[in-house]
């Protein structure tokens, strides 16, 4: 099995028919994605990429019975899709938009609060790459040839770093079973522990590499639920250890504002609580392949 989507998940796109949107939809289709169809206010009724098109996420629900979407939504409008998907009941949706005001992501996270749990919807991101089941089903903007299929989970905050650490892995035989990118904003739809909690329930997963950013206390609280909950090794990284006080770092939520902020602070943490942490960026592969010999 593999985390949160596989081959048989059925999808939608929100912004179906813009043109970031249908570039991306058209590598998921090419990856194997089950896209059954998509969202744009005002083009219900047409076809595009030779899928159907709805004027609501709801209609494209009750037509199609799609479980996912990925949302291409420009940022003033990104929470209004959102929180349309929960009320048309999709279990998971991934937001790929830049630029959604944190205000907007807290409203978000407060609406979804009046589903019961079980029926609450998950969001990934948003200013994320997204989710891909290695060799079944990609929802995002990721170059799926980079990863090969295997025992290995990632959830990282950096898309880039998250496409580093699969091509290193490649390299060396180890391959991927669900990556996640989970956004480098401060108010993120999910979180480390959230899915870090999932990886430890899958059998498909053995270990898995949990890849930070200065900014935040995500990363801590992460490493020691892992200590605590954890069978399988976990791998960390975590991205900045360079960077001054106060210097923000490409993603709005990377910023050091407090004590335990810093890389090399949060680097420590993750050693504390017992994970294996790469050095740097070009080890990320050798560290998970040092970590899986060590339970072999």
């Amino acid at each position: 099995m593999s985390i949160l989507i596989d081959q048989t998940t059925r999808v939608i796109v929100q912004g179906f028919t813009g043109d970031k949107a249908s570039f991306h939809a058209k590598e998921m289709i090419a990856y194997g994605t089950n896209l059954v169809g998509g969202v744009t206010p005002g083009k219900g009724g047409q076809r595009h990429l030779d899928r159907p098109v709805f004027n609501t996420v709801k209609d494209a629900v009750e037509t199609t019975g799609a479980e996912a979407s990925l949302a291409f939504v420009p940022p003033a409008f990104a929470a209004d899709a959102l929180m349309e998907a929960a009320d048309a009941g999709l279990r998971l949706v991934c937001v790929i938009t830049d630029g959604i005001p944190a205000q907007d992501m807290m409203r978000v996270k407060r609406y979804l609060k009046r589903y019961a749990r079980e029926r609450r919807t998950t969001i990934v991101g948003p200013n994320c790459a997204g989710i891909i089941s290695a060799g079944r089903a990609m929802l995002g903007i990721m170059p799926g040839h980079i990863y090969l299929p295997g025992n290995v989970g990632i959830v990282s905050r950096s898309g880039t770093l998250g496409y580093e650490a699969a091509a290193q892995m490649k390299a060396l035989g180890i391959g991927v079973s669900t990556s996640v990118g989970i956004g480098g904003d401060p108010i993120n739809g999910s979180s480390f522990l959230d899915h870090l909690a999932r990886f430890e329930e899958d059998p498909e997963t053995h270990a898995v590499v949990m890849i930070g950013e200065i900014g935040g206390p995500q990363e801590a609280e992460a490493a020691q639920w892992a200590k605590e909950n954890m069978r399988k090794p976990v791998i960390g990284y975590v991205a900045g250890l360079t960077a001054p006080k106060g210097r923000r770092m490409g993603h709005a939520g990377a910023i050091i504002s407090a004590v335990g902020d810093t890389a090399a602070e949060k680097s420590e943490i993750m050693r504390s609580y017992g994970l294996h942490v790469a050095p740097s960026a070009a080890e990320l592969g050798t560290t998970v392949a040092q970590a899986l010999a060590l339970v072999a």
